[in-house]
């Protein structure tokens, strides 16, 4: 292709200028902190008290076990209100059959 060409079409496909549309507003890139931010003042409003040294959390749900790992808990042990957040892993309950077993001792069998 010819460098003069080129050179004309570069200068048809510019943006902006005299004549173009502004923008009406801001774009606005929010983070997810603040989102985070946004839940533990709501969760302060209800009187929600941390819970120090859980080491896992299991809630078992029919066939599966959704699993935190050194997860933050939190409770309003008045209203029966639990709060667990973390990295959740979702297993199947015959995968913790071995860790409860030993859990319940030599007497369970």
């Amino acid at each position: 292709m010819n460098v003069e060409k080129l050179k004309k079409m570069v200068g048809a496909v510019r943006t902006g200028g005299k004549g173009s549309v502004r923008r009406k507003k801001k774009a606005d890139h929010r983070t997810n902190t603040t989102d985070d931010k946004r839940l533990q003042t709501t969760l302060k409003g209800i009187g929600v008290n941390s819970i120090p040294s859980i080491e896992e959390v299991k809630i078992f749900k029919d066939d599966i076990v959704i699993h935190f790992l050194n997860p933050k808990v939190q409770a309003v042990v008045a209203a029966n209100t639990w709060v667990v957040s973390g990295s959740p892993q979702t297993k199947k309950l015959e995968d913790f059959f071995p860790g409860i077993l030993d859990q319940l001792g030599s007497n369970a069998l």
